[in-house]
């Protein structure tokens, strides 16, 4: 096993969720097939599961090219909807108007629940993102809920400062308030821990909020909100839309947002800052990533080498902080290629939930041409790759981890 997968001796549990739907049919020649659950969901609004007026979505796990959740297709009345939720749950103090230490205890509560669905939250994260169980349940989960009481315990640490040095008998004061609705949209390649890092600090400093997650990975959010429901969370606190491009653009744009935060392609970033001018809106955002990875002589190599190959192909390269690239020292350029390419022919590139994978699938067939793309512009510009460049001959988005 490569030395960077998490190990861990449970095994993940299948999911009761109450919305399960089982279908089970016969591949060609009568053999039955084995059964493959549907999770239904509803969005979250006003403290109410609700379904949108756009009709549903089908979401793909990509590493069978099978539907495995079916989720509501927000309007722009919907968003509206759940944006006034917001706007009513922040006027009236339900939330902002709570002492930090009780905002505080609420969030506490919600990662105590959720730590206790782990299990079943990692598979579900694994079956719409094809990230390997072991990356879900061993890592992105318990650091999103490690994150979550981080949060929890800024909340009762918001300071401010006074001076008495700008206008004599006079002393100024900064007081930190929260700013009201915040309309988020997340990325699909780390869903959960994403979620958590738009809700917990905009809910610890008491402002209410809209999230829509990414389009293809919407479950997980969604379960948060069943465990913020179960928490006590007043409505119209936290508020989770799901759809396509055209709900981000009727929540990023609604004229009762004061914030908007993304996580997402630079392209979008701008998008959303010209949106946001127009009603003067805050705008937070985490946009892409070109993390180059430097290798120096005195470096240990074979360490080197086996963190490269981690850092390139951990959650199959979909990572804003993926080593793209890497610099080397000239004179250990052709041993520390050799290293690294034999670490990466070590990566096990198959089923998600196989406790042994080290690298799914990519997140779509949109990704997957992507991929191949690069691979054949650098192809045509002359270059070959040392290792990998072709699609993996199996049904799924997989693609060999590749290094030129």
């Amino acid at each position: 096993m490569p030395r960077w997968s998490f190990k861990c001796s449970q095994n993940a549990l299948c999911s009761n969720h109450p919305n399960a739907l089982f279908v089970v049919g016969k591949q060609d020649g009568g053999t039955p097939m084995v059964a493959t659950a549907i999770r239904s969901y509803e969005m979250f609004v006003n403290g109410e599961w609700v379904n949108g007026s756009g009709g549903t979505m089908d979401i793909i796990n990509p590493a069978t090219e099978e539907v495995v959740h079916r989720v509501p297709r927000a309007t722009a009345d919907d968003v509206d909807r759940a944006v006034r939720a917001a706007r009513e749950a922040f006027e009236d103090g339900r939330w902002s108007g709570l002492g930090a230490g009780e905002r505080s205890l609420f969030l506490y509560r919600l990662a105590d629940i959720l730590e206790q669905r782990v299990e079943e939250l990692a598979r579900i994260e694994t079956e719409a993102t094809g990230k390997p169980i072991t990356l879900s349940r061993d890592g992105d989960l318990p650091f999103g809920i490690d994150n979550l009481r981080f949060f929890a315990s800024a909340a009762r640490m918001l300071d401010g400062q006074a001076t008495a040095e700008y206008v004599p008998t006079h002393t100024s004061m900064l007081r930190r308030e929260p700013i009201g609705v915040v309309g988020q949209v997340a990325p699909w390649n780390y869903p959960f821990m994403m979620a958590v890092w738009k809700i917990g600090p905009a809910l610890a400093a008491g402002n209410t909020v809209v999230l829509k997650p990414a389009e293809n990975t919407p479950a997980t959010t969604l379960e948060i909100a069943k465990a913020a429901e179960e928490a006590g969370f007043p409505a119209g606190v936290l508020n989770v839309v799901t759809g396509d491009e055209e709900t981000g653009i009727a929540l990023t744009s609604h004229p009762s947002v004061d914030m908007v935060s993304l996580t997402g392609d630079t392209e979008t970033g701008k998008k959303i800052m010209q949106q946001a001018a127009r009603t003067l809106k805050r705008v937070h955002l985490e946009l892409g990533g070109k993390a180059p990875f430097v290798v120096f002589a005195d470096a240990d190599l074979e360490s080197a080498a086996n963190c490269a190959a981690m850092a390139g192909t951990i959650n199959t390269g979909q990572d804003c902080t993926a080593a793209t690239r890497f610099y080397i020292e000239r004179s250990v350029y052709d041993e520390f290629v050799d290293k690294l390419v034999g670490a990466m022919k070590e990566i096990k590139v198959g089923e998600p939930m196989d406790e042994e994978t080290a690298m799914g699938p990519l997140i779509s067939s949109e990704q997957l041409d992507r991929v191949e793309g690069f691979v054949q512009r650098a192809a045509a510009s002359g270059h070959q790759p040392t290792l990998g460049g072709r699609r993996v001959d199996r049904r799924g988005f997989y693609f060999e981890p590749t290094l030129f």
